[in-house]
């Protein structure tokens, strides 16, 4: 059976997910995804051709965002009509699932080579503008739907079930602002991230006719304690704000798979595997606690620990998700999100598991560890968890 491998992992800067102002909002979202499909391919050294099937994450699949962003993407650049592609939608942990698959497609022997990866154009196709008469719920005597919250209200219950207070999640959004600026002053992300062109939009939102080079992630912010404290709760009464919550960003991401004798065949070096990867219910009451569960699914499938662990990369949708994760597994915050997370880096949702994963190889490669862990909460109260080795 085959060992499937990561071979190379990029990401686009993330930018703000507003018109105009987010350096990104003038690229088309099949070529936002196709920046990072080009990005892998040149720093891998391979043709087109080479590349047999591809599965990318994307939430919002309406408006240029539709019809297989995946494969329209592909089709962007013009190379090769041959490669397949797939579109889907595990919410916020859609490219994290994509990689799932691209992997288990090289595993069984079906592909030699893929790519799996992720977009979200937020600032141009608006998130939930494909419900159009609103997401489906199932109504059964165990569990009316009517008790299934917004991700704000169950965030907020999250909180008040952990004893989280407004004081923790306003201490936890300053650290991922602090950690983010430390990494990107340092370097860190230079490894990951592609340097790319976009338009400069006019004041009408329409293209200026220039370009600016895009090379940082755009939501760093200069965040004190005092400043969060006095911005206003999302939900009235909840403890939340636009500061201790994930940015509305733009941004792709995406990870090369081959097998393990098709990379050194090509001479090129296979750098991490999965050891377990899943997708999993949780509690629609809370709805975004889907990190613990997560991890303790992959836990019992694996035998493992957090004490085999050596670095963390929990999606920060909300403060209170990652506190309440660490509180559960009583985690050493030092080797959890060492970078910041999305409350600093943004959070284009179709792309972040991409980038998580992207994020979390490139961190274990620089401090020469060996395994790392990445959960999410998604939408549809599921969670979604790997584990990945360096090799």
């Amino acid at each position: 059976m085959p060992e499937a491998v990561i071979v190379e992992a990029v990401r686009t800067p993330i930018a703000r997910g507003k018109q105009i102002i987010g350096e990104l909002s003038g690229v088309h979202a099949a070529q936002l995804l196709a920046m990072s499909y080009t990005g892998l391919i040149e720093k891998a050294g391979l043709e087109y051709t080479d590349i047999e099937q591809i599965v990318s994450g994307c939430v919002t699949q309406a408006g240029e965002q539709s019809n297989n962003i995946a494969r329209n993407a592909w089709l962007s650049l013009g190379k090769n009509y041959s490669t397949g592609a797939s579109s889907l939608d595990t919410q916020c942990g859609s490219a994290q699932a994509a990689n799932h698959i691209v992997s288990a497609l090289v595993a069984a022997g079906q592909i030699n080579i893929g790519i799996a990866g992720g977009v979200e154009a937020m600032s141009r196709v608006g998130l939930g503008a494909n419900a159009y008469n609103g997401p489906g719920f199932f109504q059964t005597a165990d569990w009316p739907w009517d008790s299934t919250p917004d991700q704000f209200s169950a965030v907020e219950r999250i909180a008040k079930k952990r004893g989280l207070t407004r004081g923790d999640l306003d201490e936890f959004a300053c650290e991922s602002q602090r950690r983010a600026r430390i990494a990107w002053d340092d370097g860190r992300f230079d490894r990951e991230v592609l340097q790319v062109q976009a338009p400069i939009l006019g004041e009408d939102g329409e293209p200026t006719g220039e370009m600016r080079t895009v090379s940082k992630d755009q939501g760093l912010r200069d965040t004190t304690i005092e400043g969060l404290a006095n911005l206003k709760p999302v939900v009235e009464g909840g403890m939340h704000t636009p500061g201790s919550a994930s940015q509305i960003s733009d941004g792709s991401a995406a990870v090369l798979w081959m097998s393990a004798d098709e990379a050194k065949a090509r001479g090129l070096k296979p750098r991490a595997r999965i050891i377990s990867g899943v997708v999993t219910g949780t509690d629609p009451y809370y709805l975004l606690d889907g990190p613990v569960d997560a991890t303790e699914l992959l836990f019992k499938k694996t035998g493992m620990n957090l004490d085999d662990i050596d670095l963390v990369e929990i999606n920060e949708a909300f403060a209170a998700v990652v506190l309440s994760w660490q509180q559960v597994f009583d985690a050493d915050m030092s080797k959890v999100n060492v970078n910041g997370g999305a409350i600093a880096i943004g959070h284009p949702v179709g792309s972040t598991g991409a980038r998580l994963i992207t994020t979390a190889l490139h961190e274990l490669e620089r401090q020469d560890k060996n395994t790392a862990l990445i959960a999410m909460c998604c939408g549809a109260s599921i969670g979604t968890g790997t584990i990945i080795e360096r090799l």
